[in-house]
């Protein structure tokens, strides 16, 4: 590797990391907003701001914050489940731990694999397999299905996963020919979507004071950050290399979890987040390896 090459792996990884931050204080935030006014609300506000600021980007860069390749019909399928992910990943940090949801959410590069394999009939070997399998494993773990240890509440975090894994497929299937800033755009608008969804059936919106306001422009503001941040360490690194980074993210929220809303996630809780975090940094780096250099 040249030295070039190894500094932008360096920068890449830091960037990813500094980007997993961003989302972990963006669930942290959401989470503090959602217990002073409905969670859709909170959603709803914070997919507005997100709007106008990745508007303000895309005519700062001259370009129009909704284009007609926003209108495909890979964009209306990604937009369903990019809607079904942030609808049940917001429900889940606002009514579950922080630490359960994020560690739930975890499993999803594993989903995508295994996703690839059916729908684009992608070669799994054995042994990804058994990485997927087990990593399936530990979301059973967390999730301690039966009488004693299951909580209802956790299948929102499930669903959260399949709906960004869903997105993840159709925009590998074909990806919309759209900048960072447009996509910015859509994505809030799925956000906001999702917030009117839960008011729509919720309802009980209320008139937001200063502090939830600045709470929930505290969660678009790093939000908005974190996503920048992420793009410019997928350009900036390999992807093989600042991927697995990615699983920082869950020891943010662990942190953030037991210091600000003093959660104390329990063994299985733990457990269950190292294997399917173990299990995806071995199917990522078995994936780099079989990558053409």
């Amino acid at each position: 590797m040249t030295k070039r090459g190894a500094d932008g792996n360096l920068a890449g990884s830091l960037w990813m990391v500094a980007s997993m931050a961003g989302f972990a204080v963006e669930d942290a935030f959401l989470k503090a907003a959602s217990q002073k006014i409905p969670v859709g609300e909170a959603i709803l506000l914070m997919g507005l701001i997100g709007i106008v600021s990745f508007s303000l980007l895309a005519m700062h860069a001259k370009q129009p914050p909704l284009p007609r390749a926003a209108f495909t019909g890979t964009m209306a399928t990604r937009s369903v489940f990019e809607i079904t992910g942030r609808l049940f990943y917001a429900l889940a940090i606002a009514l579950t731990p922080i630490s359960v949801a994020s560690s739930i959410l975890q499993a999803t590069p594993l989903v995508v694999v295994l996703g690839a394999a059916v729908m684009f009939r992608e070669k799994v070997s054995p042994s990804r397999w058994a990485l997927i399998l087990l990593g399936f494993v530990g979301v059973l773990i967390i999730l301690r299905p039966g009488p004693s240890g299951f909580d209802a509440l956790s299948l929102l975090a499930l669903i959260a996963m399949a709906g960004f894994a869903g997105r993840d497929l159709a925009t590998r299937a074909a990806p919309p020919a759209l900048s960072n800033a447009q996509l910015g755009v859509t994505g809030f608008i799925m956000l906001a979507l999702s917030g009117v969804i839960i008011l729509a059936v919720s309802g009980g919106a209320l008139l937001p004071d200063a502090l939830t306001l600045l709470l929930v422009s505290g969660a678009a503001l790093f939000g908005i950050s974190a996503y920048a941040a992420l793009t410019t360490a997928m350009r900036t690194g390999e992807v093989g290399v600042v991927t697995p980074f990615r699983y920082t993210r869950l020891l943010f929220a662990m942190v953030l979890g037991i210091t600000v809303f003093g959660e104390h996630p329990d063994a299985a809780t733990l457990v269950g987040a190292a294997v399917i975090v173990g299990c995806g940094i071995i199917l990522l780096a078995q994936t780099r390896r079989r990558s053409p250099r």
